[in-house]
């Protein structure tokens, strides 16, 4: 599976690596991301989710129907 939050859609960002002689090469600046289960008490089941450190943040402020539900209209999650 990729690594995109299922929630934020964050995903990997490319940058530069400079060196002391000021020589740059590609690297790859990847998301903080865990594979979480959460209890959806709507749907009264349990969800795994591959969700960032920043999704974490916004489900445990707004709630996990909220955040879903947002993710989805976004088209970060497709449930």
């Amino acid at each position: 599976m990729s690594k995109i939050c299922q929630i934020t859609g964050k995903k990997a960002m490319v940058g530069n690596n400079v060196s002391h002689s000021n020589k740059r090469t590609k690297r790859k600046f990847n998301v903080n991301l865990f594979t979480k289960k959460f209890y959806w008490v709507e749907q009264d089941a349990w969800i795994s989710l591959n969700i960032s450190a920043a999704g974490l943040r916004i489900i445990n402020k707004v709630g996990l129907d909220t955040a879903i539900r947002c993710a989805v209209e976004k088209g970060y999650l497709n449930t």
